[in-house]
């Protein structure tokens, strides 16, 4: 499977070559896939399964808005979706162990979930964003400080 990706992924590189490695082109196909799944499965989850209606907590007294609702729901599976296609077509050459990869990977997207979060409410219930455009905006910076996390932390290489 990974060979096949990495044929699929490395096909449309000759016309970036003269701008990009390799390794960054292909961790930015490999984010896009990520990033473009976290937007279309955030896209459902807030539209198709909690219908725009937040979610209230039987438990605990209160409400979780459902932009919020819908991160957190989005956010697992795209933490395995990305740290499946880093670790397996963009980061091969990293000598880490997989269980320290992932935990540090996990630490990035804690990072970045908290980010998420913070940028998301503040875009949707200050500046009336649509939860959907407030998810693009946000994940296309913070998909720019990942890179540069990820290459020299998550998956770091000995030189």
């Amino acid at each position: 499977m990974r060979k096949v990706l990495l044929k699929f992924i490395d096909f449309f590189y000759p016309p970036f070559s003269g701008l990009l490695s390799l390794h960054t082109f292909r961790y930015i196909v490999s984010g896009g896939t990520n990033a473009a799944s976290g937007i279309v499965l955030y896209f459902l989850i807030y539209n198709y399964v909690l219908h725009q209606k937040d979610v209230y907590i039987p438990f605990k007294p209160g409400m979780i808005t459902a932009h919020v609702a819908t991160l957190i729901i989005e956010t697992p599976l795209t933490f395995l979706i990305g740290f499946m296609l880093n670790k397996y077509v963009v980061f091969t050459q990293s000598e880490l162990k997989g269980r320290i990869q992932m935990f540090r990977y996990a630490l990035v997207v804690g990072a970045n979930l908290m980010l998420n979060y913070g940028m998301i409410k503040i875009m949707v219930e200050s500046f009336d964003f649509y939860p959907t455009i407030s998810k693009i905006i946000t994940t296309v910076v913070l998909a720019v400080a990942s890179y540069f996390i990820q290459t020299h932390f998550s998956f770091k290489v000995k030189k």
